[in-house]
C-alpha cells in the first residue's frame, strides 16, 4: 500500500500528533508499505524509510511553534511521482487543504483525522466568538473525506453532532517499552526538584507550555499542599507568563526532555497533573501511566477514555467551582493519600491500562480502515 500523509506538524517538533505519526509510519514501513509525508519545512528528508517533503511555511501568529505550510507545484509533482493509493490528511489546515484538493483533483481516496480541538482553543486566545465559524470550516474540509478518524469516543460524538460525517475511532497507542516504571531514579528526581528539597510529593506536568493547557490551575494545588513540589517538563509560547504565575512557588521549569530522560521523568514523579480540558486524547497521560505514574486529568474530552477514576488515576471537574480549582485539589489529595498500598495499586493499574494499547495494534486498525476505503472506492468506481 502506498500512503501519502499531509500534516501541519512533524519533526523536529515534539507533541502528541508527531508521536502518533512517527509510530504509525514506523509500523507501516516495517510492514512493507510505502509512505511519503508532506509537512512544513525544517523536517528531515527521510524518516524510517519514508520520504519527507518539506513545504515552505510561515509561523502561526498566536503560536509561532506551529508553522502553516503553503503547498505549491513541487507538492503536486512529488505526489504525481509517488502515485499514492490513498491520501491521509492530519488536522487539515493550510497544507491539509492542499492535500484535500489534490486528492479530489486526482481521484485519490481521502482519509482525514482530527487530533487538536482547535475550536476550544480559541477561547484561551480571546477569540471564542469565532468558534462557530471554525466549526463550519472544519466541517467543509472534513466532509470531503471518505473517513474521518478521531482519537477518543468523545471526539467521535462531538464531531458527529457538529455535522462531520463518516467518523470512526482510531484507537490510542503508547510505547510501553520505552516508558516503564523501572526508570524511576533519584538522580532524575533531583533534577526535577531543582533547588527544592525532597520533603513531599513531586507533581509533574509534561507537554506544551501554552495557554490552552490551563497549567496555571496547578498553582492553587501547590498552595493547598505546602509540601508538594512541581516540575514542568516542556516549553512553549506561554512559558514567560507561567514563570511569573509560579514565581515564589516550589516549581522547576525543566524544558524539553526526550528519550530515556523523558521516560525517567515520568517514572520519577509521584503524580502527573494534566489540567487541560481541551484534549482529544491526551497521549502524555498514557505515557505517564506506562511509566507507572498515577495521573489526574479533566473529566472532559478524550481523557475519560483513559482514566478510570480511583482505579488508575483520578478525574477532576474542570467546570466546577472556581474553574475546577477545588475539584483539582481534592483529586490530588485523593491520589496522594496516606494509604501507600492504594497508591501502589493505582500505579500498577495505570501500567496495566497502558499495556493494553500498543502502537502496532493501533496501526493494524488504521490499515484495516485504509483497506475498507480502497475497497469502497473501487466499488464506487465500478458502479459509476
Amino acid at each position: 500500500m502506498k500512503i501519502a500523509f499531509f500534516t501541519e506538524t512533524f519533526l523536529p517538533k515534539v507533541d502528541g500528533i508527531v508521536t502518533r505519526l512517527t509510530k504509525t509510519i514506523e509500523s507501516l514501513t516495517d510492514a512493507g508499505d510505502e509512505v511519503i509525508i508532506f509537512c512544513p519545512e525544517g523536517c528531515p528528508e527521510e524518516y524510517m524509510g519514508a520520504k519527507v517533503v518539506g513545504v515552505p511555511a510561515m509561523p502561526l501568529p498566536l503560536y509561532p511553534e506551529l508553522k502553516l505550510g503553503l503547498p505549491g507545484a513541487s507538492v503536486s509533482d512529488a505526489l504525481e511521482t509517488f502515485k499514492p493509493d490513498l491520501i491521509h490528511v492530519v488536522n487539515p489546515a493550510v497544507l491539509g487543504l492542499g492535500g484535500i484538493w489534490l486528492a479530489k483533483t486526482n481521484g485519490i481516496p481521502l482519509v482525514a483525522s482530527y487530533h487538536t480541538h482547535l475550536p476550544k482553543y480559541l477561547e484561551h486566545y480571546g477569540m471564542g466568538m469565532l468558534e462557530p465559524l471554525l466549526w463550519e470550516l472544519l466541517k467543509a474540509a472534513h466532509n470531503q473525506a471518505m473517513l474521518n478518524l478521531c482519537t477518543s469516543t468523545a471526539m467521535v460524538k462531538e464531531l458527529s453532532e457538529k455535522g462531520i460525517q463518516n467518523t470512526a475511532l482510531w484507537q490510542r497507542g503508547v510505547d510501553t517499552q520505552n516508558f516503564r516504571p523501572e526508570l524511576r531514579n533519584n538522580n532524575m528526581r533531583k533534577k526535577l526538584l531543582g533547588k527544592f528539597s525532597d520533603e513531599g510529593a513531586l507533581l509533574i506536568y509534561v507537554g506544551r507550555l501554552s495557554a490552552e493547557k490551563q497549567i496555571e490551575r496547578i498553582k492553587p494545588v501547590l498552595e493547598a499542599l505546602p509540601n508538594a513540589r512541581l516540575a514542568l517538563v516542556g516549553d512553549g509560547p506561554f512559558r514567560n507568563q507561567l514563570e511569573q504565575i509560579f514565581e515564589n512557588t516550589p516549581t522547576t521549569f525543566i524544558g524539553y526532555l526526550a528519550g530515556e530522560e523523558l521516560a525517567s521523568a515520568y517514572a520519577s514523579g509521584d503524580a502527573f497533573l494534566f489540567p487541560s480540558s481541551t484534549e482529544t486524547l491526551g497521549l502524555v497521560l498514557l505515557e505517564a501511566m506506562a511509566a507507572g505514574c498515577p495521573v489526574i486529568g479533566a473529566n472532559k474530552g478524550g481523557i475519560p477514555d483513559i482514566i478510570t477514576d480511583g482505579i488508575n488515576g483520578c478525574l477532576y471537574d474542570p467546570d466546577g467551582e472556581n474553574n475546577g480549582t477545588e475539584s483539582l485539589i481534592k483529586a490530588t489529595e485523593k491520589l496522594l493519600g496516606d494509604n501507600k498500598n492504594e497508591r501502589q495499586s493505582m500505579r500498577e493499574a495505570a501500567r496495566l491500562e497502558a499495556e493494553r494499547w500498543g502502537w502496532p495494534s493501533a496501526t493494524e486498525q488504521l490499515k484495516s480502515f485504509y483497506t475498507q476505503i480502497l475497497e469502497k472506492n473501487t466499488t464506487n468506481n465500478i458502479a459509476a
